[in-house]
């Protein structure tokens, strides 16, 4: 069996196709050479290429690939070209099986304007929407939709090719970057309108249809704590469902199963906003948090794949299934939730999550913790991908055990290199208003202000503390000589050994240290100083004891000790912060030039708005940046004019690119 996908998704699938005894075949783009998805099965082909385009989209590439490696069979995963008619009718037309619903099925799902009119011959409540073709038709379209309403991509989902939209001047550029989005994650640019509910839940019900007739429901999940119109967290079963509304939630699912003769997984997504539910969309094929249905189902949903793709019937029926516990999923990503969520592509310095994510902590019914993960230490996070690296997911006999299992598991994974959103997913999981059950699609935007975590003053001091114990351990096995005398000891009173270090809460700061004759050591900050013991540093814990209190840290750096510029990456019982250490004596740096507009993360420029020259407003928007497959606007955040442009379009930028300059109207 193939397995046309990457990352967390392609290794999910070779655990059940292992299981099942079957042999796997990886597929990989230059990015992924040295991914875990290639070295966990059986064999492995290069797609040849950097771009989704050249490599997981091109379909010529895959199918080659099964053929030359004699696969039986396709299993797409999601993404991708897991929706792609066209590309499932090619697997079958070469006599392979295709690991997914027939596609005739696909094809009516995947235009979802036709979907939505199949969906209305069926009965199934909908919201208004509608298809465009010219800009006065736009006007008209839009006034009777009426505001909010959200462009939407025609092919494809997961939150790619979607922009909110409150006003009929701001419809036209949404437009056009859906199209842009769509076109890179789908490869089709078709885009329409529909009705948007801006304070609902997000319900989909997980349906299993095999080739013989045989449908069930596998109850709902709930995904409605988003940004950007993407899962972040997803549980079932939902907290916000009655029994009489799941019951008719679920046979609403199966009446638009059954209207398209569907088999395989599949997932009828709605929205609820409290009373009422309307079809939102079907993805005909594996979604990305399936493990919370499996989890108070008992059901490899991946197998049941398998199995239907080869003629067998359903292992279960309707009465089988029913809820155990509940379970809750939390997506990691590589972003900066302060920065507005952008994108954080680089190297994984350390990835180290709980053991118990590996051993699983669940008890009778439960299945505790697990990890669904494409990475692991010394990976690189791409600006080509998604950047979702993970997924954690923990079962519990009630809702509030499973929310904080997850969190505190979630707060002792060690991942040092790049910004993630996982400090954000601790806070969502240990908010009131979360354990309430009040979760909505405007959750995030309700309580951002609150999702924030600072180490604090304290907990900053612990992890110095922590970062000089070990400096000057390695300076000590630096040494040539008397290594068992600590750094900076002296057989007579000298001053106290020193660096010079900076974080972007506390700014830069001198930090002094030496040893004492009771194998203490003296720590001292402008405004702290204490004694510390150094009791322990084994398999890259760092272990220190002060006043009485005692915990232990991981201390890793990002380069050697003796480099200019060493990032430390400190990870401890109040959190995970970066310390720069910083050249003992200040290097004097020449005066910036006003008005640079950098880039935030790296990508390509797709959209230049602006020519030098031009005058514009504080907000305009100057620039887009694509990365990770969505798009990122670069506006003024000053009026002025533009007094030079750096890149053009199609150009690949690193983070921290100069973009363009501008010349402040105040400052003119």
């Amino acid at each position: 069996m193939l397995i046309a996908n990457r990352g967390e998704i392609a290794r999910r699938i070779n655990r059940s196709a292992q299981r099942m005894g079957l042999v796997t075949v990886a597929v990989y783009s230059e990015d992924d050479v040295n991914s875990p998805h290639v070295k966990e099965c059986d064999f492995a082909v290069s797609l040849d290429g950097e771009t989704t385009q050249d490599t997981y989209l091109n379909q010529d590439k895959i199918i080659n690939a099964c053929l030359e490696t004699h696969a039986d069979a396709i299993h797409p995963g999601y993404g991708f070209l897991s929706e792609n008619s066209v590309f499932a009718s090619r697997v079958l037309a070469e006599k392979i099986i295709w690991i997914g619903p027939a596609p005739d099925a696909i094809a009516s799902m995947g235009d979802k304007l036709a979907a939505r009119e199949l969906m209305i011959e069926a009965g199934v409540p909908m919201l208004p929407a509608a298809k465009f073709n010219s800009e006065t038709s736009l006007e008209e379209v839009s006034e009777e939709i009426g505001f909010p309403l959200l462009v939407k991509a025609s092919a494809g989902g997961g939150g790619k090719g979607m922009r909110i939209v409150h006003a009929f001047d701001d419809l036209k550029n949404a437009i056009l970057g859906a199209q842009r989005e769509a076109f890179n994650s789908f490869g089709d640019e078709t885009v329409y309108l529909e009705k948007w509910l801006p304070d609902c839940r997000h319900i989909e019900i997980q349906i299993l249809g095999d080739q013989h007739g045989g449908l069930v429901h596998c109850f709902e999940r709930e995904c409605s704590i988003q940004r950007r119109h993407q899962k972040i967290i997803e549980e079932a079963p939902s907290p916000s469902l009655s029994e009489e509304i799941r019951e008719k939630m679920g046979q609403v699912a199966l009446t638009a199963a059954r209207k398209i003769n569907y088999w395989s997984a599949g997932t009828i997504e709605f929205l609820f906003d409290g009373h009422d539910f309307f079809f939102l969309e079907m993805n005909t094929r594996l979604q990305v948090e399936h493990p919370v249905t499996e989890a108070i189902t008992g059901i490899d949903i991946v197998r049941e794949q398998i199995l239907i793709a080869q003629g067998s019937v359903l292992s279960v029926c309707q009465e089988d299934l029913k809820i155990a516990g509940h379970a809750i999923e939390a997506r990691l990503y590589a972003e900066d939730p302060d920065n507005d969520f952008l994108p954080s592509p680089g190297q994984i310095l350390l990835w180290e999550p709980s053991s118990a994510f590996n051993a699983g902590a669940g008890s009778g019914n439960y299945t505790g913790l697990r990890l669904d993960s494409g990475v692991e230490t010394g990976c690189h996070v791409s600006v080509n991908y998604d950047p979702m690296m993970a997924k954690f997911i923990c079962h519990a006999a009630t809702r509030q055990e499973a929310a904080r299992g997850l969190a505190k598991a979630l707060e002792t994974v060690k991942i040092f290199g790049l910004k993630t959103n996982r400090d954000f997913l601790v806070l969502t999981l240990r908010h009131e208003a979360f354990l309430n059950g009040l979760t909505t699609t405007n959750f995030i935007e309700n309580y951002k202000n609150t999702l924030t975590r600072e180490i604090g003053r304290a907990g900053y001091r612990d992890s110095v503390i922590a970062l000089v114990m070990e400096v000057q351990a390695r300076s000590r096995q630096k040494a040539k000589a008397l290594r068992t005398i600590s750094s900076g000891w002296r057989n007579s009173v000298m001053p106290l050994e020193s660096i010079r270090i900076e974080s972007a809460e506390f700014g830069e700061e001198v930090i002094e240290y030496g040893s004492r004759r009771d194998g203490s050591f003296r720590v001292r900050f402008k405004d702290f100083d204490t004694s510390v013991f150094l009791r322990s540093r084994e398999f890259g814990l760092v272990d220190i004891e002060a006043n009485r209190w005692r915990a232990q840290f991981r201390v890793d750096a990002d380069r050697d000790l003796f480099d200019e510029f060493v990032s430390w990456y400190v990870h401890g019982p109040t959190g995970s912060i970066v310390i720069r250490q910083l050249a003992r004596f200040p290097i004097c740096q020449s005066e910036s030039l006003g008005g640079e507009l950098l880039a935030p993360m790296p990508g390509t420029v797709v959209l230049v708005t602006v020519r030098a020259g031009d005058t514009v407003e504080k907000g305009q928007v100057l620039m887009v940046l694509e990365a990770m497959k969505m798009e990122h606007q670069i506006s003024a955040s000053a009026a002025g004019t533009v007094t030079n442009i750096f890149v053009g379009e199609g150009e690949q930028v690193a983070n921290g690119h100069l973009l363009l300059q501008l010349e402040d109207v105040e400052n003119r």
